[in-house]
């Protein structure tokens, strides 16, 4: 049970960490939230969640041929994928969300298209595989010690906290519709990239630690 408490809590983590920066993907949510109402927003994020499980599916079958590599390297691994966290988050804080979004000129609703281009939207950016790496040896995921359930149970629950993320996100649009300003989204940039910049910290000190000995 321990085994499965902790996979569900780091992959929605994942989930969550993936969906969360408010660049182009982020702005189209809010904006057909804002335009044609919180389906149209929900639909472009579940989009943007089956692009991201992709990205995930690719990266859990090349780390399974060097899980056992993986597992005697963990603190470094523990390390690296820290540093590239600090890194990220402190792209996430100085960088402006709306930087490289794209006019979209869709006005008709229409879910089919929200989702379809919500995942071709985020497709289109592959570099977002160098970050699963990161954070799936970071929370220890996938593992040789894993049975096939658990595999599936981690790749659920980070669609999962995909799509809680913009269940929340969409919602608190819809809620402040007359009132949300869309650069509002870079102040939520810097939040959570502030606390991933805390748990990245965090992981890159106990991962220094360990591979010294100090604990």
């Amino acid at each position: 049970m321990g085994t499965i408490i902790s996979i569900i809590v780091g992959c929605l983590s994942v989930g969550i960490i993936l969906s969360a920066p408010m660049g182009p993907i982020g702005i189209l949510v809010v904006q057909r939230t804002m335009e044609k109402g919180r389906k149209s927003g929900l639909y472009t994020g579940l989009g943007a969640a089956v692009s991201d499980l992709f990205y995930c599916l690719l990266a859990g079958l090349g780390l399974s041929f060097v899980t056992d590599f993986i597992t005697n390297h963990q603190d470094l691994f523990q390390i690296g994928g820290s540093i590239v966290l600090i890194i990220f988050a402190l792209f996430m804080i100085l960088r402006s969300p709306v930087k490289g979004l794209k006019h979209d000129d869709e006005i008709k609703v229409n879910y089919t298209h929200d989702a379809i281009t919500g995942f071709a939207f985020t497709l289109s950016n592959p570099l977002i595989i160098f970050l699963i790496f990161p954070l799936f040896a970071r929370f220890n995921f996938p593992s040789s010690e894993y049975e096939f359930y658990h595999y599936i149970i981690g790749y659920v629950f980070i669609v999962i906290g995909a799509l809680l993320w913009w269940t929340v996100i969409t919602y608190l649009v819809d809620k402040l519709r007359a009132k949300f300003n869309i650069n509002s989204m870079w102040l939520i940039n810097k939040i959570m990239g502030g606390i991933i910049l805390i748990l990245a910290v965090y992981g890159l000190v106990s991962g220094l630690l360990t591979y010294f000995g100090v604990i």
